[in-house]
């Protein structure tokens, strides 16, 4: 054995005293795994403790009295170990070969980090057949944690099935570790070669110190399938309706699933000892996706024998999904598969989970013919889970022969624990003074776990109806989340939040909620929604119907605005104190801001003539105020109920003199129904008066309409216009709303070619390679370049001048920012380089082109922060910041000392650049008597959200020196 080889003398000693035979049968370990737990009494979350279960061959006289651990911090715990707490025969029927040892242990790690921390044992007992000379290989299990911050005080999986287990030839092999784990967090779990450390223990401590094991693939491992393990023997299937499901003779399968860790064998041909390793992978999810944050090693051993016995069939319930403080029971039986010749024997039932305890499982009956067993529990808040929690089933026959090994068969119980609903959601109509709105209550949520209430509204009542266990609120449902809050909140004011703006509820509506509570990841997990609660408010809102362009002009135009009254539930205009109506203007459809036009005290005028207008060229936006007094006498507050905004019709037009027609397109955004009827196009001929031309269907924002009349003559001009016809309701007065554009006129001549544009990307690792980027006077430059293309056909390659179009975003309208008789322009002084362009033609009689393709390029993705800062005064490098930064959205940054614990963080995530200045919760005083940090080294997170298109983000993780 390799531990003996480096002590020669004591080997002859041996040879002496005729001990070579005992210690020939000293390899002894099956198998094993280390679990682990950051401490938590809160006294240091550097503080792991372990527990490592080794399963040991009951033949060996050797006994694993000390072990070794390596911690992956370059420490050990060196010879002789740690001392084993207890060790018992394995407690499962038909397994008095093999003891379960426990040994216990804590280590403090340096630092946050990923450390993997191992065992290596000697020696693995003999007789493995699926790896060479298996007494001669050392035995290497690991487990890999991650000490983080931001992970609390996490704890590993725990696999709750012994890994020990036995099979027959010719039979399917199943097992299942059971795994669970505490935090919630999501396993998946993977086949891995078996591994062992050549030279062992010893060759580790002696190399220089590092007492890091490099291990590596045991010696002719394979599969227990592979043929090279049984090369005089091909090992096929045999029928099995499990899963995966098999009618026989095909290859040997030996798989794990990645969900469930489920193992299948189908099938053993041959008995004997064989290991296998697995990896199980702990898996956080967190708002920014998943993260691998563990990994816990098993190294299990199969024992295959030869047998006429059959392995039982175990049945199990159906999957369920409960409500936390529900009770579960379920029944589960087995009945034997007694081979030829054989009386059915009774059979001993196990169950393995997370949560046994608190939950039960009793045997009641061993049989024959039947076994049974009651499973008991009732989850509560903590259990709630995205996922299913799983339960393994073992049913373990007895066979009555002593040659003939126990066999067993599993299958798995998966229990959903969700929220349940919150309770008595009310709703109640009330003023504030952005007008209606609704004042919701409810009970505070029972589950004090969660993290998160999300509120729901939709207009008029819903047929939906949550299922048993159906959680959240369906987009199907018609519900639009409005809100969240936390779950300690128990009301909110819902004043119909738009954009940032509350404009309050309509009066005329009635309006229905329901909320339900969200939990925290890592487990997450949702409740069932709420009951319905539902609020009218009588009356009618006052509501724009007109924005109707009467004179087309570049500084005298006029635009005829009209609106409907508000109704108070008794349909009359009472309310009370001072009242009337606020009419402001903007331009384009999406506008930023709003310039009031006029103040109506008179309720009963309705109509706005908007003058002074440059309706040829702009559109024009309209926002309407209805403002009244919420009680008469001085003093009383004031409410004001906002109407939904309403554009003018905007027209444009496109000729095309080789084919001779003009393309009429018209755009709009209004609250009514303008999709119904058609839209009419007006259109006057040289000389003469505007005449019907035609009409055509229009959408939810616009429409277009091709003029092909074959009396267009080229070299004329022709002007048109566009109405509308919309409507709030199908019948009565709001049924036929009238808007006509503004005129837009059009020679029908050839258009100049469209500009084929292209947009010269900005060099980002040049910036990011900068010693400093961006500083005071650093500004991005955009740079374009165009030719002409060959489209529309016989279009004219010449033009008088070109058009900049610019947008800093992928949606949006463009601008335009610039002209010039150049094909290349530079965008000069720009914060971000991202954004679109569009060049557009004009000839010298102003005829335009179409414009060219959008050129876009998003902003770059760098983000380079220092090692080091000074925070002494002298005003250079006083504040920790990025060396050098692309655009950035947002930036929460953490730093910790070398315990772990927080020292700052930004207070708001709008500030991009951080800027610490060193001040922190610890430490010295500042000559202002803040508190600031010690100098050293100090741990930081960066969590950044750059300002590009995909939104990317990314966590930054590094150390900085503070040094004054």
């Amino acid at each position: 054995m390799p531990a003996l080889l480096r002590w020669p003398l004591l080997w002859v000693l041996l040879l002496g005293l005729g001990l070579l035979p005992e210690l020939a049968r000293a390899s002894h370990i099956r198998a094993g795994d280390i679990q682990a737990r950051i401490d938590t009494t809160g006294v240091n979350p550097r503080r792991v403790f372990f527990k490592m279960v080794l399963y040991t061959d009951n033949v060996s006289p050797v006994l694993e009295n000390n072990v070794v651990i390596f911690f992956g911090d370059g420490t050990t715990t060196g010879r002789p170990g740690i001392a084993r707490s207890t060790a018992t025969p394995l407690p499962i029927p038909g397994s008095p070969d093999t003891s379960l040892n426990i040994y216990l242990f804590e280590h403090t790690f340096p630092s946050s980090g990923r450390f993997v921390v191992s065992y290596i044992g000697e020696n693995r007992n003999s007789g493995v057949r699926n790896m060479d000379n298996s007494d001669q290989q050392t035995f290497y299990i690991s487990t890999t944690i991650q000490i983080d911050p931001l992970l609390g005080r996490n704890r590993s999986p725990v696999l709750n099935a012994p890994a020990v287990d036995k099979g027959a030839v010719s039979q399917v092999f199943l097992h299942n570790p059971a795994a669970s784990d505490a935090d919630g967090d999501s396993l998946a779990f993977k086949l891995r070669n078996c591994m062992q450390v050549p030279g062992g223990v010893d060759a580790v401590l002696s190399a220089s110190g590092n007492n890091r094991p490099v291990p590596v693939t045991c010696a002719g491992y394979r599969l227990p399938n592979d043929q090279r393990v049984t090369p005089s023997i091909t090992p096929v299937q045999v029928p099995y309706n499990g899963v995966p499901s098999s009618t026989g003779g095909g290859p040997a399968i030996f798989d794990m699933n990645i969900n469930t860790g489920q193992i299948t064998w189908n099938a053993p041909v041959l008995a004997g000892f064989y290991n296998v390793a697995f990896v199980v992978e702990e898996w956080r999810r967190t708002p920014l996706g998943a993260r691998l944050i563990g990994e816990v090693v098993r190294d299990m051993q199969i024992i295959v024998r030869a047998t006429n016995n059959l392995r039982p069939s175990i049945t199990v319930p159906a999957d369920i999904c409960v409500v936390a403080g529900t009770p579960v029971s379920g029944t589960v039986t087995a009945t034997d598969g007694a081979g030829p010749g054989q009386a059915p024997s009774p059979i001993t039932l196990f169950a393995y989970g997370g949560m046994l305890p608190p939950a039960t499982f009793t045997q009641t009956l061993a049989g024959p013919p039947l076994a049974s067993g009651t499973f008991r529990w009732t989850p509560d808040c903590s259990n709630i889970a995205q996922l299913p929690h799983q339960v393994v089933f073992k049913a373990q026959d007895t066979p009555q022969s002593p040659n003939d090994p126990p066999l067993i068969d599993q299958r798995i119980w998966r229990i959903t624990v969700v929220g349940p609903p919150p309770q008595n959601l009310q709703a109640a109509r009330r003023i504030s003074p952005v007008g209606l709105s609704t004042l919701l209550t409810w009970n505070r949520y029972q589950c004090q776990n969660a993290s998160n209430i999300y509120i729901y509204r939709k207009e008029n009542t819903s047929r939906f109806t949550p299922g048993p266990c159906e959680t959240g609120i369906p987009a199907s449902a018609g519900y639009t989340r409005i809100a969240t809050v936390t779950a300690a909140t128990q009301s909110f004011i819902d004043e119909n939040v738009v954009n940032g703006m509350a404009r309050g509820l309509d009066r005329g509506k009635t309006y229905c909620y329901r909320i339900y509570a969200e939990f925290p990841l890592p487990a997450g997990g949702s409740s069932i929604a709420s009951q319905e609660a539902c609020v009218t408010f009588p009356g009618r809102s006052a509501q724009l119907t007109h924005v109707d362009v009467d004179r087309t002009d570049v500084s005298n135009g006029q635009i005829t605005v009209r609106w409907t009254q508000p109704r108070t539930a008794s349909d009359d205009l009472s309310f009370d104190g001072p009242a009337g109506y606020r009419i402001s203007r903007a331009q384009s459809t999406n506008p930023m801001a709003f310039t009031l036009v006029r103040t109506i005290t008179d309720l009963n005028n309705t109509t706005l003539v908007d003058t002074g207008l440059n309706t040829r060229d702009l559109q024009y936006t309209y926002r309407l105020e209805f403002f009244y007094s919420s009680a008469s006498g001085p003093g009383a507050q004031e409410v004001v109920e906002i109407a939904p905004t309403a554009s003018s019709v905007y027209t444009s037009t496109v000729p095309d003199g080789l084919t001779n027609r003009i393309t009429v397109s018209w755009r709009y955004q209004v609250p009514w129904d303008n999709t119904q009827r058609p839209a009419t196009i007006y259109r006057r001929s040289p000389g003469g008066s505007f005449t019907m031309l035609g009409t055509a269907p229009t959408g939810a924002t616009g429409g277009s309409y091709i003029d092909q009349d074959p009396s267009l003559r080229k070299f004329e001009t022709y002007c048109y216009y566009v109405q509308t016809e919309g409507r709030y309701e199908a019948t009565g007065p709001l049924s036929s709303l009238l808007n006509k554009s503004q005129e837009r006129c059009a020679e029908l001549t050839n258009q100049p070619c469209t500009p084929v544009l292209t947009l010269l990307p900005t060099n980002c690792d040049s910036l990011a390679a900068l010693p400093e980027f961006p500083t005071s006077s650093q500004r991005y430059a955009n740079r374009l370049r165009w030719v002409f293309g060959t489209t529309p056909a016989g279009c004219n390659a010449s033009a008088s001048y070109y058009r900049i179009f610019y947008r800093p975003g992928n949606s949006g309208p463009f601008a335009l920012i610039d002209s010039t008789r150049q094909t290349t322009y530079t965008h000069r002084d720009l914060a971000a380089s991202g954004g679109c362009y569009q060049v557009q033609a004009v000839d010298v009689s102003g005829v335009r082109s179409e414009r060219s393709n959008i050129a876009c390029q998003d902003n770059c993705v760098f983000f380079v922060l220092p090692n080091i800062f000074t925070p002494n005064g002298d005003g250079r490098n006083d504040v920790f910041r990025p060396k050098t930064a692309s655009p950035l959205r947002r930036v929460t940054f953490r730093a910790y000392n070398r315990w772990g614990v927080k020292v700052f963080e930004n207070t708001t995530t709008s500030e991009t650049f951080i800027n610490w200045d060193g001040g922190g919760p610890v430490g010295e005083s500042s000559t202002s008597g803040s508190p600031k940090v010690v100098d050293g080294v100090y741990f930081y997170q960066a969590e950044v959200e750059f300002a590009d298109s995909n939104n990317t983000k990314r966590i930054y993780k590094g150390w900085v020196e503070v040094a004054r």
